[in-house]
């Protein structure tokens, strides 16, 4: 591997050969066709079809979906990786435009499926020849109580393009568009927001404090537009509850989940109250850093060996050695990505910040984005996506409507990935001072993907809450921001001023509600599943395996069962955080 700049773009021409080429255009108008077919065979008919002929009408629908979505997909893929070409901004919106009016005349399916008579659907459901369609047809039947007819999803649908789909689409675009200057070094330059947030991991504590400032002051000059966008999305959730009968604006999301409230609850409210673990580690690392109290520009801040840069060929070869220490099928799997040009590794102008793995259908190749900046943080986000990119192959076994896993599984093997890197990178070591700053780097990373997240669902929470009472200004959102962050940090950790703008960038909040908890759960789960395999050894690796592979095809509770875990054991997630605690010890023996 080298680290030369074609090898680190990724190629999507495996999809199509351009945004403007016949096989795109051919694709579109043939699925228009195929709706068009589809609902004029089954609209009205559905409840009157015996197993086999739903199971035949669930492999077309499949077949439909998979000719639909490909355009879409390929057309974020261009967005993402520029969204200041006008060709990516013009196919961007039009398959989505596209995607918005064949959501709309295929809706009469599920439809249908959810309104079907109990008598009818239990006789359907209870064929062996559905077997493989039971999970997504009782799942799609749960929906009942907050389904409208037809006509009305189709407006809601409709509208939502000229809506918070709209604004959603301004949010990315901003966010891409957005340029900083800082001074690094006696020189100002020009840093896109990745490269800036790539600061905080600097050994200069001054420095970090005006990147991260200078990132949060150039959200808040654009905060009329930013305010506003949240406060729509908000908006646009209580209404939408309104009209499907929802009682608290987490409930659409633990109903997708297939968990109740009160186990989320009892999860977070279990974070919470471990919260002074995340406040004794900010006092060890105050002292690491020899300084009396961290700043929250700080908390990622290099300790020894953590100051070193990677080449990205470094770092995607101590992936590799990690996942195939585990297992060289995955190693291989994994591999595959590089080798195909499936990465799209550097930071630029008008690329998409952070860092995401689109995993598209079973018949076509995940695609992973990478904001790589060489420190540390990024080498565990390669492991992080490609064990998001495993999860995918693993589940294209599976038929559409049964590939994506459930959110509250959708991190399960991203994470595992970090901790096979981080116990790879500590078994390599014997010097004590590398192996601390491996473990300080471990522990902020379950800080993050715990703690962190669940400040990130309270503030999102308490924020459809009081929208719900009239409009939230920006002071406002950085009220609820800051409380919540208090919450965690207590007296250990100092917060800068600017940082009341910390939920602006956050997209998340934008476009997927309530997913940061998924982070907690999974985080959680991965540390249970990980003890089993320090104990189990090789034994572990077939049912993680099968985990894996069910993508969406079981419950949460019914996939995770295969490994021996039952998250609904009260003291499940006090497991984790036990975890938690052993590794401070670790580190606190070391230190």
């Amino acid at each position: 591997m080298t680290d030369n700049l074609s090898s680190l773009l990724w190629d999507t021409t495996r999809l199509y050969p351009s945004a403007l080429s016949r096989e795109l255009e051919d694709d579109l108008a043939e699925a228009a066709v195929q709706a068009g077919v589809f609902r004029e065979k089954y609209f009205g008919r559905v409840a009157a079809l015996d197993a086999a002929g739903l199971r035949e009408a669930l492999l077309n629908y499949e077949k439909l979906q998979e000719l639909i979505v490909k355009p879409q997909l390929y057309a974020h893929l261009l967005f993402a990786a520029d969204s200041e070409d006008d060709a990516h901004k013009r196919i961007s919106q039009r398959t989505a435009e596209f995607g918005n009016k064949m959501a709309r005349e295929l809706l009469f399916f599920d439809l249908e499926i959810i309104a079907m008579p109990d008598d009818i659907f239990s006789g359907l459901v209870a064929d062996e020849g559905l077997d493989d369609y039971r999970h997504f047809l009782e799942g799609s039947r749960k929906y009942r109580p907050h389904t409208l007819p037809e006509r009305e999803e189709q407006l809601l649908k409709l509208k939502s393009l000229t809506g918070v789909d709209a604004f959603s689409r301004l949010f990315d675009e901003l966010s891409a568009s957005l340029r900083y200057r800082l001074e690094v070094e006696g020189e100002e330059q020009e840093l896109t927001g990745e490269e800036l947030l790539g600061l905080l991991h600097h050994p200069d504590a001054d420095l970090r404090e005006r990147a991260f400032s200078t990132f949060l002051q150039r959200h808040s000059d654009e905060g009329i537009t930013l305010s506003t966008i949240f406060n729509t999305a908000a908006l646009d959730h209580s209404q939408e509850m309104e009209l499907r009968n929802y009682a608290a604006p987490m409930d659409p999301t633990h109903l997708s989940n297939e968990l109740s409230a009160e186990a989320v609850e009892r999860m977070m409210t279990v974070t919470e109250d471990n919260y002074p673990l995340a406040r004794e580690y900010f006092r060890l690392k105050a002292k690491l850093l020899n300084i009396p109290k961290l700043k929250n520009s700080d908390i990622y801040a290099p300790v020894g060996e953590a100051r070193r840069k990677y080449t990205f060929d470094e770092a995607m070869e101590l992936v590799l050695e990690a996942f195939g220490n585990f297992d060289t099928g995955f190693r291989d799997i994994v591999h595959t990505f590089h080798n195909e040009r499936r990465l799209d590794v550097l930071p630029r102008p008008g690329k998409s910040g952070g860092a995401f793995c689109m995993g598209m259908t079973p018949s076509l190749p995940p695609y992973v984005l990478l904001n790589f900046t060489g420190n540390l943080r990024d080498v565990a986000t390669i492991a992080h996506e490609l064990g998001h990119g495993l999860h995918f192959v693993l589940a294209q076994q599976q038929t559409l409507l049964n590939y994506h896993p459930p959110l509250p599984l959708a991190e399960t093997a991203s994470v595992f990935g970090e901790m096979l890197l981080t116990r790879h990178l500590l078994e390599r070591e014997s010097d004590p001072q590398v192996k601390i700053s491996l473990l300080c780097a471990k522990i902020e990373d379950i800080i993050a993907t715990t703690f962190r997240q669940n400040v990130l669902t309270r503030f999102e929470e308490r924020m459809h809450l009081e929208r719900k009472q009239g409009l939230l200004v920006s002071s406002r959102l950085g009220d609820i921001w800051w409380q919540e962050n208090a919450r965690l940090y207590g007296d250990s950790v100092e917060m800068i001023e600017p940082y009341r703008w910390g939920w602006s960038y956050i997209s998340h909040f934008i476009h997927a509600r309530f997913y940061c908890y998924s982070y907690t759960f999974a985080e959680l789960l991965v540390m249970a599943l990980y003890q089993k395999y320090v104990q189990e050894g090789a034994a572990f690796i077939p049912g993680y395996r099968a985990i894996l592979a069910s993508g969406g095809s079981l419950s949460p509770a019914d996939t995770v069962r295969q490994a021996g875990i039952d998250f609904a054991d009260p003291g499940f997630w006090q497991q984790g955080y036990d975890f938690l605690k052993g590794l401070i010890e670790e580190l606190k023996s070391l230190v």
